[in-house]
């Protein structure tokens, strides 16, 4: 098991080379606004990748990358794994002054994997590579009930004591839900039906 997907890329600088590297990673840490972020995988997930000089300090990355991913069920928050196979592909560009990989678009509207050390870590382009082909949001069954926005009871498992006992229409809008009384799912249009529109 590999901690973090590297490759080393001394070699293909000083005589254009090529570099390869493979592995399995059960988790990918990447940087996000400023704080580390973890990518969770249902099992290890493996990785191949081959960089090709192409003259100057411009290579090309291609490769596969094979994770399933652990994401939160929109309703219920449940675990639900979401197999994903990618095909890697990216221009580089080497600039020793640089501290930390990142994607840039170039002129041609490709993005540009950007790096100083030639000792690469990978864990962030693989993440953002992840992140971009995973779905927005997932559901564990289609038809997941969800929790309770009282009391946050999973309600695939069964009713709690807030589920619906009245209609919606006859709620007090001033008091609000009554407690123990109504499941908190209202008429977001309960409040209009006061409204006093002008006449013709």
């Amino acid at each position: 098991m590999t901690d973090t997907p590297r490759i080393h890329l001394g070699s293909l600088l000083r005589t254009s080379s090529d570099a390869q590297a493979e592995g399995e990673l059960d988790h990918l840490t990447y940087e996000q606004g400023g704080t580390r972020q973890t990518l969770r995988f249902a099992r290890p997930a493996p990785f191949e990748v081959a960089v090709n000089a192409l003259g100057g300090n411009e290579m090309y990355l291609q490769g596969s990358f094979e994770p399933t991913l652990i994401l939160d069920c929109a309703r219920c928050l449940r675990d639900v794994e979401v197999p994903l196979d990618l095909t890697l592909g990216t221009l580089m560009r080497y600039e020793p002054s640089v501290n930390t990989p990142y994607l840039e678009e170039a002129e041609t509207g490709e993005e540009v994997l950007v790096f100083g050390d030639p000792d690469l870590d990978l864990s962030d382009y693989l993440a953002e590579t992840t992140l971009l082909a995973a779905p927005l949001s997932v559901l564990h069954a289609p038809d997941c009930q969800g929790l309770c926005q009282v009391c946050g009871h999973d309600l695939n498992e069964g009713p709690c004591e807030h589920m619906a006992q009245v209609p919606v229409e006859e709620i007090d809008d001033e008091l609000g839900t009554p407690g123990g009384t109504v499941h908190a799912k209202q008429n977001p249009f309960a409040g209009l039906r006061d409204l006093k529109l002008p006449e013709d």
